[in-house]
């Protein structure tokens, strides 16, 4: 069998460390997700899920415990390996798009690509395909501010599949999305997840959405638990 996509053991995490207002975020959580996978995250906020998918995407450190993608202990390597394996292996989608506003919808996902060296006759091609996936190939010129919501967060969802990644860490994605427009954007999702092939962890106040995906996880306490 292979290795789990990710594989968290252990991790800690605690704010305000060694003074009275200590608040231990995250305690002993393991989390292992393998490729095909989408795993559910509920939690009230504040309740430590993004610190969580920000540990598991190498965008913060635990204070215990080991974090491994693609079967690579990745905990201890330097800034720059661990951003070179965040370009690589990880996609992000925040509730926010965070789409650069001057560049056009095809152009925010052909950047990344040229960041990691790909051809820009194939960043291109790859961007347009992904498009073509989640119905918004024919806005591909239109900056952000023309796209209506829906339309900007899929298209955020390319930019974070862009490169292929191995792992895919989405933080409240359809947060700010009224209902229906909220159904469209998560049934694209998983559709590129699905047919894409990678692992995904989502988390969600949705308890319908979160319903639909493979296994629902709840934080309690700064522990992972069973839905």
């Amino acid at each position: 069998m292979s290795d789990p996509t990710l594989e968290l053991s252990g991790i800690a995490k605690a704010y305000n460390k060694g003074r009275e207002n200590e608040v231990n975020v995250l305690s002993d959580v393991d989390l292992s997700v393998a490729s095909g996978e989408i795993v559910a995250l509920v939690a009230p906020s504040g309740a430590g899920k993004s610190t969580l998918l920000h540990i598991a995407g190498l965008l913060d450190t635990p204070d215990a415990g080991r974090v491994k993608i693609a079967g690579q202990d990745v905990t201890g390597l330097s800034d720059r390996k661990r951003t070179a394996i965040r370009r690589e292996d990880v996609g992000f989608v925040y509730q926010f798009h965070h789409l650069l506003p001057e560049f056009t919808a095809l152009e925010n996902i052909v950047l990344p690509q040229l960041a990691n060296g790909i051809r820009a006759a194939d960043a291109h091609a790859r961007a347009l395909d992904l498009l073509t996936r989640v119905n918004v190939a024919h806005r591909a010129d239109h900056r952000p501010a023309a796209l209506s919501g829906g339309e900007q967060q899929r298209v955020a969802f390319c930019r974070a599949l862009a490169n292929a990644p191995r792992l895919l860490l989405a933080d409240e994605p359809t947060g700010n999305l009224d209902p229906d427009t909220s159904e469209q954007v998560f049934a694209a999702l998983m559709d590129l997840v699905r047919s894409t092939g990678l692992a995904a962890v989502i988390a969600t106040h949705n308890l319908e959405l979160a319903a639909r995906m493979d296994r629902q996880l709840r934080l309690d306490g700064g522990k992972l638990v069973a839905l």
